[in-house]
Order: structure tokens, then C-alpha cells, then sequence
């Protein structure tokens, strides 16, 4: 039962909450957000096994996807879309689907959550195949769509995971690994986009930016598939050649350029000491492993 969940549960914290002054309000909040990182270390070594299936994902040509309704759904759709300028990756690589489609990122609709069919729908939109990996979202553990769309992942073969924020949640028993986090009672009971939706937006940043360390998008921890896709970029990515080479800001420069822009290729250049279509070539035969072409 939904009342049962300890997201659902009140916090003894706060249960004067509208009576507070608004300095104790947000000293209260800063004291249960700090919980939400230790509950999370707990679930590590299970965090670990689903990136270790996700990087076979990548590696096999196959693609992260995370299913989930309202706040869930969101943050999957936020760590899909912020791959793509991070580790410039391909939209497709990283996907993220939310009961409802698109238009439910800025308005609730209405039933969506509550439909199994829905997440078959979109999955099989996308064309699911047994060499992605599916993680489905839900702060109550509960929700009919990530219930739905597991199920189907499993029938396709592909591996599936479940992220939820209450223990012996509903979708552990639908996924091949259960990450649960429980965050306990909310300081605005049953507001779930608060530790929940913390705890969640953690795992999130945890699974795909360590797939994407273990596919050669980071060396040493700079992030060289960076796009420069902007002045901010640009100039980050100019400073990433000085930092992993030492050379001067002048040399950076041009050999940003004389990589036509790459990162990972100016590095190879000036490490390795070799022109740019030698690092276009050690870079390929390195699977785009830095460290593995120099």
C-alpha cells in the first residue's frame, strides 16, 4: 500500500514545518539531504554490477535507457540529455522516456503513470533490442509504467535495473538488479522530488558518468569528448590540452585547431608527438582510450 512506503511516511522533523522560521525550514532540509549520500554508499556494489552492464551495452553497440514517470522521468530524460555535451555521445547512446512523452517534462498527464501498455509503446518506438540496458525510475517503487516496461525489456533480453527509494520495492522484483534507496519520510511529506528525487539524480550521475569513464570518454579525470560547442566549451576544452600535456596556451591553440577541434586527438598529438592523422589512427585502434594510444 502507498501509505505504507517510508517515502510516503511523515518526518517527526518537521511536523511543525509551517510554523517555522524560513532559516529553520532550510537548516532542517540541509540536515536530511546530508542523510541521502549515506544511503546510497550502501547500495554500491550493486550500482557497480549495472554499470558494468551498461558499459557492455556501449561496447556492444547498445544503449542506456531509463524509463520513469513524473520527477523520475525527468531526471532520466536530464542525465540522458547532459551526456550528449559531456562525453559527445550520440543522442541515441543515452535515452531517457517519461509516462506521457515529452509533454508531461512541463505538465502532469493525466493516467499516464498508471498504464504498463504506455512504457511498451515507447520502448518499442525506440526499437528495444537485447543489447540495451533498461533502468527503470521510481521513488515509491510502485509506478505501473516502469512495472510495465521492465517486464518488457526482460522479454526482449535485454538487462534490466530498478532504482526506487523504499525497500523491498514493487519494481526490484521486475528488474534483474534492485538499487534501493530509501531516503525515509520527505520534510514536505511525500514530496519525493526532494531526497528521493537527490538520491535518484546521484545514482543517475553514478551509472552513466562511470559507463562513460569505462568506455574511453575521460582521460585521467578531464573530460575530452567534450563537444566545443560554445565559447564556454571552447575555452574549457583549450585549457583540458594544457592541463593533460603541460604545453603552453599558445600550443594548445594550435593544435586544437589542427585537431580540427578534438580533444582526445590534440592530446594524442602532442603526447605522443606524432601528426594528426596518426592520432586519428591510434585513437581508433585504442577504441578511443587515451591512455591506450600514447
Amino acid at each position: 500500500m502507498l501509505d505504507q512506503l517510508a517515502t510516503e511516511r511523515r518526518n517527526e522533523q518537521t511536523m511543525q514545518l509551517d510554523e517555522m522560521t524560513v532559516e529553520d525550514v532550510l537548516r532542517v532540509m540541509n540536515a536530511e539531504d546530508q542523510t541521502v549520500a549515506t544511503v546510497i554508499r550502501e547500495q554500491i556494489p550493486v550500482i557497480a554490477e549495472v554499470v558494468k552492464h551498461v558499459i557492455a551495452s556501449f561496447k556492444n553497440g547498445g544503449r542506456l535507457i531509463y524509463i520513469g514517470a513524473g520527477t523520475s522521468g525527468r531526471l532520466g530524460i536530464l542525465d540522458a540529455a547532459e551526456c550528449v555535451p559531456t562525453f559527445g555521445v550520440s543522442p541515441d547512446m543515452v535515452v531517457g522516456l517519461i509516462a506521457g512523452g515529452e509533454r508531461a517534462l512541463i505538465k502532469a498527464v493525466e493516467g499516464a503513470e498508471d498504464s504498463r501498455t504506455l512504457a511498451v509503446d515507447d520502448l518499442k518506438a525506440i526499437q528495444l533490442e537485447a543489447r540495451d540496458t533498461v533502468i527503470g525510475i521510481a521513488a515509491s517503487g510502485r509506478t505501473p509504467y516502469v512495472i510495465g516496461g521492465l517486464d518488457y525489456a526482460k522479454e526482449v533480453g535485454a538487462v534490466t535495473a530498478a532504482i526506487s527509494c523504499n525497500t523491498d520495492a514493487v519494481i526490484s522484483g521486475h528488474a534483474r538488479y534492485a538499487i534501493e534507496v530509501e531516503t525515509g519520510p520527505e520534510v514536505l511529506t511525500g514530496s519525493t522530488r526532494l531526497k528521493a528525487g537527490t538520491a535518484q539524480k546521484l545514482v543517475l550521475n553514478m551509472v552513466s558518468t562511470a559507463a562513460m569513464i569505462g568506455v574511453g570518454k575521460v582521460y585521467q579525470n578531464l573530460m575530452v569528448d567534450v563537444q566545443s560547442t560554445n565559447e564556454k566549451l571552447e575555452i574549457r576544452a583549450k585549457r583540458m590540452i594544457r592541463e593533460a600535456t603541460g604545453v603552453d596556451a599558445v600550443t594548445a591553440e594550435r593544435v586544437f585547431h589542427e585537431a580540427h577541434g578534438h580533444v582526445k586527438t590534440a592530446i594524442v598529438m602532442i603526447l605522443a608527438n606524432v601528426p594528426h592523422a596518426e592520432a586519428v589512427e591510434r585513437l581508433q585502434q585504442a577504441n578511443g582510450f587515451v591512455r591506450d594510444a600514447l
